[in-house]
């Protein structure tokens, strides 16, 4: 019967995940277990009842393919591949990830001249490489993916080849860092240096649908950018240390790269299906599923499945319940692995303070 074991390293993340069919009584169940490498693993099952062979097979091959996708690795060498499945086209290309700042050390990187801007988009982080005439897109798991076609003939129209870090929304891309010109490999300069070389790339070839983002470096531009997008309800601000070297994956804490969102999101869990386009909602504390409350899901968007990522928009949780207040949509989010899906994203209602 199958079974496997999968590895993701990245930063410092280092988890396992296995994955197993095993005979139950007059049928087969699909178990798997997670958590982080050396630690006690948390169980689960993919089968609430027994169910004939060919199902469970069908059920271990997707969830398998699942964890491929998102950045797990069939070794822990990355050398032996697991028998009967196509491993992803990795790239072997990993992109910085944030962590977030708490809006008191906002100031501090306004008023420090150490410290530049830019905006926080609201859209998939994607990274597009183009050597000759070809061009291809890259995920935050290092995965290929499809660029829009748009962005694509953009992406063609510049001359050279580069490696360029943004985010896309709808067929836009924004450009906010570039890591490779010309086979040469930019990391290793600081951010001033890197977003020198871009703005030179970009500023005769900027088309509409690839675009660079301003970047503010005076503290009355960090104070400007910072107000204006607050104002508008945008996604965000980014903060980076200009010295800095471009680092792959995320730090455990801090960083040369910090995040402050205006809105507040959490990638859910889909724990189960209301009816009438609601969804049930769920975080992982301490590994176990909690109820986080219910969304609705638009009639111009497809219901996600049981077990399927997505991204919610929220006013505050509530502490005592965890539930999310005002819970609305925004699409699924099938870059985010399960492990990332806790309590700890949550931004809670603080209660007032007693006279």
């Amino acid at each position: 019967m199958k079974s496997t074991t999968l590895y993701f390293r990245e930063g410092g993340s280092d988890k396992i995940y296995q994955a197993a069919v095993e005979a139950n009584g007059d049928g087969y169940v699909v178990n798997f277990a997670y958590g982080r490498r050396g630690n006690t693993l948390t169980t689960g099952t993919k089968t609430d009842v027994p169910v004939p062979l060919e199902t469970a097979n069908r059920l271990f091959d997707k969830l398998v393919a699942s964890k491929l996708a998102k950045g797990y690795k069939p070794s822990d060498s990355e050398a032996s591949p697991v028998p009967g499945y196509v491993i992803p086209d990795d790239t072997g290309i990993r992109p910085q990830l944030l962590n977030a700042v708490q809006e008191k050390d906002l100031e501090g990187m306004i008023q420090s001249p150490d410290w530049v801007a830019q905006e926080k988009f609201d859209g998939r982080r994607l990274l597009i490489a183009k050597i000759g005439n070809t061009v291809k897109g890259i995920n935050r798991n290092g995965l290929r993916v499809a660029v829009p076609s748009a962005i694509l003939m953009s992406a063609l129209a510049i001359p050279g080849s580069y490696l360029l870090d943004g985010e896309a929304v709808g067929d836009v891309f924004h450009a906010f860092d570039i890591l490779e010109h010309e086979d040469r490999d930019l990391c290793q300069l600081p951010l001033s240096k890197r977003l020198a070389v871009l703005e030179k790339l970009l500023h005769k070839h900027d088309r509409h649908a690839i675009r660079r983002i301003p970047t503010a470096t005076q503290r009355w531009e960090k104070e400007a950018m910072f107000e204006t997008l607050r104002g508008e309800n945008r996604e965000g601000i980014v903060f980076k240390r200009r010295d800095a070297p471009y680092t792959i994956g995320r730090p455990a804490s801090g960083g040369t790269a910090l995040k402050f969102k205006f809105v507040t999101t959490a990638s859910c869990l889909v724990a189960g299906l209301n009816g009438k386009r609601s969804v049930k909602l769920a975080l992982l504390d301490d590994g176990v599923e909690v109820f986080a409350g219910n969304a609705t899901i638009p009639p111009n968007c497809n219901i996600p499945p049981v077990g399927a990522i997505v991204e919610i928009r929220y006013l505050y949780a509530f502490r005592e319940s965890g539930c999310l207040f005002q819970p609305v949509y925004l699409g699924p989010r099938e870059d985010i692995p399960r492990e990332e899906c806790v309590v700890g994203q949550l931004k809670f209602k603080v209660d007032p303070q007693p006279a």
